[in-house]
């Protein structure tokens, strides 16, 4: 035992410092977790006890690693965009008095123990992530945030549907699920959630998601030069830390995590002519009938909130649609899959059906005394189906099986951010979260994602054929259930590109089936607007064309003669890419890779395609590039990343890593294909039910990279494909090499292309090559994507389309080995 001797005064002064530490620490606003005080391994998992807080850093695959921290021991695990469970991994785990350390075969994880504080780095060292120091993660009364250390020219993308530019850094955005009519195109938050990001920094990238579904909010260094950071208002600090190379291998790590879009139907990726809203059905009927007349090629008509009775929803309006599966029967008759859309509020009516099973079943959201929450929504006064219980979606799934019953095809989700009149739905609504009662707080972002899995599983289960699913509100997941629009956008030319950089930031965000409103949905859209959006949305996974009641017309004829051949032409030249668009979305049900790449998934630190210039630029797949301008331009500025790039319509070949201005016109969308590029077409049908001839066309594009395409058929619809009902095969052509391989071909499904008619862009003339080892004769001839433009233009002369000078071959399809010496 050790004597101290203290006098009266040295013992007051001693004692007065430890209270006022003590008050100092209760009374500040601000809580950290301190140090480390207990460390557990178990496994792949490491669970800490600090100061102030619990922590858990579990490794999910050597690239993926996990960490939780709260205030209070950690409850339960649950998310309901996470389905995947921690993979078995080799994994060493050592301590020492300063840190723990975990390693994998791909990076590390130093924990700081005085205080808690997390850094990620390479295998050899290199900082990847690390906590800023000071500030590590905190809490603020019940919110919580991780603070990162900003690195040196660090770069950050993604976070889902956020307006603003490509390059995140010095902004901040909040995820809270909004109904926003017109939205403007700084607007923040808009209708979805899907926090989830990448940083890019000294040629290293990573990936942060973090699953928190309370209100949650990202900094990337506004009004600070010191961190970035994200943090909810509620809930834990629960985030996944991937790291790789490349960040189309971040984006597939995060669909491991939160799944892969199911394959859709085909007659999804056709041409879908939408109005808020078209009825009587002698209306739809003459919308259907114009579109074939005027050979417009289409495979859908989507119907708004008109077909209701009163909007009231499981119904339909007996005097404007008196029998609806007799329409439907007519519509799929001419090719044409009829869509319906759902909004989640059931009408409170006594008699009114849903409302009536709706009570019966109990399966409307409440406040805590009880008592179903009512809202205003189109019907008036609506109750909300409660999709957090599985009674909640059983329910709804049985409602919406009348729709599949009369033949509809598609099921439309709106206004599930939960939308009301007065956007303000009280904190206090109760939802069951499979068991668990939360509060509107917590629950509010997922509505969307768990109506569109009622949705998708509902419909599912009825169908024969694969549904489609289109929903407004999501929560990262949900591209296991629906396709996503970007909601009520403008018809303005700022609308049009900055909806292009939506579509992007999805696609980086792991959403690939995508689209928005071509033409605007508030507003009039100019004859030109309308016309090079048109052009635009050709080329993105769900073409819709949609506006608003009491707006003009907006079908493509109804901007004049001119207008309607230009966006007939992209149309045709839609359907002609069908081989080439399917391929790649059965590519992105298999990588999470988008059809809308953005620019820096393959040239992720050529600063170039960060700038402002080019930012709305984009590839359609891997093989197109899309320069969009708006209508009024003359000339434009493009920027064309590294490869060969040649000009869709002439040919003409641009080197890589360089600007360039070019004229610009309404005719044609500046469109380019990359050297080395692979790109199957058919012939052109008027709907995807439609046969095209039996030869295959296989546009091949002379490059020195070498490049891999994997072609993809099944029968469109159903599920066989999931038994091996496909055909698949992988096209390989070695760059430089100058040799073309068609690989045996894999599935049991007979495809429809007899023949392959093969098209070579760029090749040296020759009258013959060989192909397995047999001398084929080869013809050079001329090819146009667009057909021509039969007006004048206003100087009188005629104006036909570009074509360019092209070298083809035909051969027998055989399902075996094809090699093409080029």
């Amino acid at each position: 035992m050790y004597k101290v001797n203290m006098n009266k005064s040295g013992i007051r002064l001693t004692v007065a410092l430890l209270l006022l530490s003590i008050y100092a620490k209760a009374q500040s606003p601000v809580s950290v977790p301190g140090n480390v005080k207990q460390v557990t391994v178990s496994g792949q998992q490491v669970k800490i006890s600090t100061d102030n807080a619990f922590a858990e850093i579990t490794v999910y695959s050597p690239d993926v690693v996990r960490v939780r921290l709260d205030k209070k021991p950690l409850k339960a695990d649950f998310s309901y965009a996470v389905i995947a469970k921690p993979a078995s991994s080799k994994i060493n785990i050592t301590q020492n008095a300063q840190e723990i350390h975990i390693t994998t075969d791909s990076l590390q994880v130093s924990i700081g123990k005085t205080p808690f504080a997390i850094t990620f780095l390479t295998p050899d060292g290199k900082v990847i992530n690390e906590d800023e120091k000071g500030l590590t993660t905190s809490w603020v009364s019940d919110q919580v945030t991780t603070y990162k250390k900003l690195q040196e020219g660090e770069r950050f993308v993604g976070l889902g549907e956020k307006t603003g530019n490509l390059d995140r850094k010095g902004e901040a955005y909040t995820n809270w699920n909004s109904d926003v009519f017109g939205y403007a195109v700084n607007k923040d938050p808009l209708y979805t959630t899907i926090p989830f990001y990448m940083g890019i920094h000294h040629q290293l990238n990573y990936g942060i998601f973090f699953d928190n579904s309370f209100q949650s909010d990202f900094n990337f260094g506004a009004s600070n030069n010191r961190f970035s950071s994200f943090g909810a208002r509620g809930g834990e600090m629960n985030y996944y830390f991937i790291y790789h190379q490349h960040l189309n291998d971040i984006i597939k790590s995060y669909a491991d995590l939160t799944g892969y879009m199911p394959l859709p139907p085909l007659w999804s990726l056709g041409y879908q002519q939408n109005r808020y809203s078209y009825y009587p059905e002698t209306e739809v009927m003459r919308i259907a009938q114009t579109l074939r007349e005027k050979k417009v090629p289409a495979d859908g008509i989507t119907l708004d909130i008109h077909y209701m009775d009163a909007y009231k929803l499981f119904t339909w309006n007996k005097d404007r649609f008196p029998d609806p599966a007799t329409m439907t029967a007519k519509l799929k008759a001419m090719g044409l899959h009829t869509t319906v859309i759902v909004d989640p509020g059931i009408k409170v009516e006594n008699g009114y059906h849903a409302y009536e099973s709706g009570k019966a079943a109990d399966i409307f959201i409440k406040y805590p005394d009880g008592q179903y929450y009512t809202g205003q929504v189109w019907p008036g006064w609506c109750h909300f189906p409660d999709f957090t219980s599985q009674k909640g979606r059983t329910w709804w799934q049985n409602e919406l099986k009348t729709y599949m019953r009369q033949g509809v095809s598609g099921i439309w989700n709106d206004m599930n951010e939960i939308a009301t009149w007065g956007q303000k739905m009280p904190d206090n609504v109760l939802f069951s979260f499979e068991g668990h009662p939360v509060s509107h707080m917590e629950a509010h972002n997922v509505y969307g994602l768990t109506m569109a899995r009622a949705s998708y599983e509902g419909a599912r289960a009825e169908m024969k054929e694969r549904p489609f699913v289109l929903t407004r509100a999501a929560y990262a997941g949900s591209q296991r259930y629906a396709a996503l629009w970007t909601g009520d956008n403008r018809a303005e030319e700022d609308h049009m590109l900055l909806g292009v950089r939506l579509l992007s930031s999805l696609g980086l965000s792991g959403y690939a089936f995508t689209g928005m409103d071509a033409g605007g949905f508030t507003g009039n859209a100019t004859v030109g607007l309308y016309t090079r959006w048109m052009q635009i949305a050709a080329f993105i996974p769900y073409f819709r064309n949609h506006t608003q009641v009491n707006t003009k017309s907006a079908e493509p004829w109804a901007f004049g003669e001119e207008s309607l051949e230009i966006t007939r032409n992209y149309i045709n030249l839609r359907y002609h890419l069908l081989p080439y668009l399917y391929s790649k979305m059965y590519e992105a049900s298999k990588t999470a890779m988008p059809v809308v790449r953005s620019l820096a998934i393959d040239n992720t630190y050529d600063p170039l395609v960060y700038d402002q210039q080019y930012q709305n630029q984009y590839l359609f797949g891997d093989a197109f590039l899309i320069a969009p301008f708006e209508s009024t331009a003359s000339f434009g500025k493009i920027y064309f990343p590294e490869g060969k790039w040649y000009n869709m319509y002439t040919d003409a070949v641009t080197a890589g890593k360089k600007e360039d201005i070019t004229a610009i016109n309404i005719k044609t969308l500046p469109v380019y294909i990359k050297g080395g590029s692979i790109v199957p077409m058919q012939s052109l049908v008027q709907h995807t039910g439609e046969m095209p001839s039996d030869t295959l066309q296989l546009h091949v594009y002379q490059g020195d990279q070498a490049h891999v395409f994997t072609y993809y058929e099944d029968d469109g619809s159903g599920y066989d494909y999931e038994k091996g009902g496909y055909y698949s095969r992988e096209i390989s052509y070695t760059g430089s090499g100058r040799k073309l391989t068609l690989a045996k071909a894999s599935g049991n499904y007979n495809t429809k292309f007899h023949y392959i008619r093969f098209i070579l862009h760029g090749f040296e003339d020759k009258q013959q090559l060989t192909v397995d080892g047999k001398t084929i004769g080869v013809t050079a001839t001329s090819y146009s994507f667009l057909s021509p433009i039969s007006r004048f233009d206003p100087q009188g002369t005629f104006v036909p389309a570009d074509s360019c000078k092209v070298q083809q071959f035909t051969i027998a399809n055989s399902n075996q080995l094809i090699n093409v010496d080029l």
